[in-house]
């Protein structure tokens, strides 16, 4: 049977009435009482007062809007709609933390629950509802984009409890006030809603900046003296591999994305068949929205910036929850090294991360044993049979390596576990900068070790479109951590020697595999803009500019990795210096613009030399061998 009509096969047979209804004759509860709240009532009278439109019109385009996004959880739709759920997550064994969601059940019985979840995969939206259907949670009604609201699939999904929502609605007040209301109605019917913290899958494997429409829709609703109570819940999925990453790699190199719609449906459901290992949904720690509002009102941050503070919350707590995956640490070192390695020299690279990890307390997938050898065996066997790696056995022993074009697509696996690397490898560039003090500088109050937390500092704001870090105090907090895992000693008293010292000790080195790929791409585009001088700058030209310029380094292996060819990076590079007023013209904007392209050269020489101490330290090049023992 062809996936098509495997696909419409399932759709239609989750159908509960003629294809051609978009809903059940009768509106879902929320609606109905939404329509008859006195509250709601007068929202739309005074839109339409604002408007200067006649109320009666008004009151119209609302029901188009509550009809065309409003959702209901029909039993045999539900049934249907799972099992074409298991059909897509074919690929996968699904792995679910089940201590974690034996306490969420608990607060599920009496709380309207928040699922905000990281968003790596279309097939997120099969893996969340699924899991938490088959545990008996009560049902779940999640939020997607309006573009997958497609023929027979989009009149199924709507029956299970998928709320379509359009993306674009600035313009749209009276769609936004539909929206609003109608979350509100569905948290005071205690309802449980999940959606996407991102807004859209990430095309880096590294969580996306949190988007705030859902959850500003959510902090309203908890205001209020009798305001009903939402338990926000982090929820992380991540995957061994995925087949849609070398479609979005093709994006970050200039590639327009593929349109959703039955082509794109049935080729994504071919790609399932192949077996990918295993997916992992773990859940964050959950937390009392209209408490954490209120903790921020006494603080005295209110409105937007309230909004922005959950928002970061929830991704830290995502971050936290994410666990490290085999896939992950074997793609960090085969990037770092570029170049084909051996088994032994794959395990010795990852046996100090595994030190690390550990000492750190970070989950890992499944409790898999990153220092086993059969399990990081299986993890390069897996990532060859995709064709992420390319391996060779015709000599002494098998020898693996990044596959062409493939940068990107080991890089986004690399990614989903860069999050708990960035600080340790901030803090070794700290320790770099106190090592190159020369004698008799003149020190800031605090002596060397300011200088260090200086640049630890720089290097956050450098990155911070980047990352997810914590306020200065908290930085400088968890960076004395870091130091102190580091360097296993206290660092006060730091000398330039002693720096120098402590950093070629340490292990491992993490600056040029976590922050180099960033950093080189961020120079890419410094470069581009520093060449236009005082000159007004079109943001697509200087992107198709980073992205022509950027293949030619890596030609030219000016830039260590083709993974630092990406335009999702010049899109964060363009964001920061965009923030820096960079991008208009004017006089003086172009001296501004050099000296961000030399603060980055500089950048990029202190990576670089830690990568230069790291391979000092390197396993050396191993006698021939006769025999093939390894094999």
């Amino acid at each position: 049977m062809t996936a098509v009509r495997r696909a419409r096969d399932l759709a239609r047979a989750a159908l509960p009435r003629s294809v051609g209804e978009r809903l059940p004759a009768a509106p879902p509860p929320e609606v109905t009482e939404l329509l008859h709240d006195k509250r709601f009532q007068r929202a739309v009278a005074e839109q339409a007062e604002e408007q200067g439109r006649p109320e009666a019109e008004v009151w119209e385009e609302v029901k188009g809007y509550l009809h065309e996004m409003s959702a209901a959880h029909d039993d045999r739709a539900s049934q249907g709609w799972t099992r074409m759920g298991e059909w897509f997550l074919r690929a996968y064994d699904v792995l679910v933390d089940e201590d974690e969601m034996q306490k969420l059940r608990r607060v599920d019985r009496d709380h309207s629950l928040a699922l905000a979840f990281s968003h790596r995969s279309y097939l997120d939206g099969m893996v969340i509802p699924n899991a938490l259907s088959a545990r008996r949670f009560s049902p779940t009604y999640t939020f997607g984009g309006a573009n997958l609201n497609l023929p027979v699939i989009g009149s199924v999904a709507s029956r299970t409890g998928l709320i379509f929502i359009r993306r674009a609605t600035q313009e749209i007040p009276v769609y936004r006030l539909a929206l609003r209301s109608y979350i509100r109605q569905m948290v005071t019917n205690k309802r449980n809603l999940a959606w996407s913290i991102e807004g859209g899958r990430t095309r880096t494997g590294k969580l996306r900046p949190p988007v705030h429409g859902i959850l500003k829709y959510l902090t309203d609703t908890v205001e209020g003296a009798d305001a009903p109570d939402v338990q926000v819940v982090p929820m992380s999925v991540v995957y061994d591999q995925l087949h849609e990453v070398s479609l979005m790699t093709q994006e970050a190199r200039g590639a327009s994305k593929t349109p959703e719609d039955w082509r794109w449906l049935v080729r994504f459901a071919r790609l399932q068949r192949n077996r990918l290992g295993r997916a992992y949904l773990t859940v964050g720690e959950p937390f009392s929205l209209r408490e954490r509002m209120a903790e921020l009102a006494a603080e005295g941050v209110t409105g937007h910036q309230a909004v922005e503070r959950v928002a970061l919350d929830i991704s830290h707590r995502l971050n936290r929850a994410t666990p490290v995956t085999v896939t992950a640490i074997v793609s960090l070192a085969l990037l770092g090294a570029d170049r084909a390695m051996t088994m032994d020299e794959v395990l010795e690279t990852v046996e100090p991360l595994a030190t690390y990890i550990e000492s750190r307390d970070w989950p890992v997938a499944g409790a898999a044993d990153l220092r086993d050898r059969s399990t990081i065996r299986r993890a390069l066997s897996e990532l060859a049979r995709s064709g992420v790696l390319t391996s060779y056995d015709g000599g002494t022993e098998p020898v693996w390596k990044i596959g062409d074009d493939q940068h990107l697509v080991a890089a986004f696996y690399r990614n989903t576990v860069i999050h708990i690397l960035v600080e340790r490898a901030i803090g070794e560039l700290a320790l770099l900068t106190v090592s190159e003090l020369e004698p008799g500088a003149e020190l800031p109050p605090g002596g060397e070790l300011q200088v260090g937390w200086e640049e630890a500092k720089r290097m956050r704001d450098l990155l911070k479109f980047e990352f997810f870090f914590p306020g200065r105090a908290g930085f400088e907090d968890d960076l004395r951590t870091e130091l102190q895992l580091l360097v296993g000693e206290d660092v006060t008293g730091l000398t330039p020697g002693r720096a120098r010292e402590l950093l070629v000790t340490a292990r491992p080195h993490l600056s040029h595999l976590v922050l180099r790929p960033f950093l080189e791409a961020y120079l890419v585009l410094a470069d581009r803009l520093a060449d236009r001088g005082d000159a007004e700058v079109d943001e697509d030209d200087l992107l198709a500019d980073s992205l022509a310029v950027g293949r030619q380094w890596a030609l030219q292996r000016r830039v260590a990795s083709e993974e630092s060819i990406s335009l999702e990076l010049f899109r964060t590079a363009l964001a920061l210096a965009r923030h820096r007023g960079l991008m208009d013209g004017g006089d003086g904007v172009g001296t501004a613009r050099e000296a961000f392209a030399a603060e980055l050269r500089d950048s990029v020489r202190r990576v670089n030399i830690i990568g230069e101490i790291a391979g000092e330290l390197a396993p050396s090049v191993p006698e021939p061998r006769h025999t093939q023992e390894s094999r």
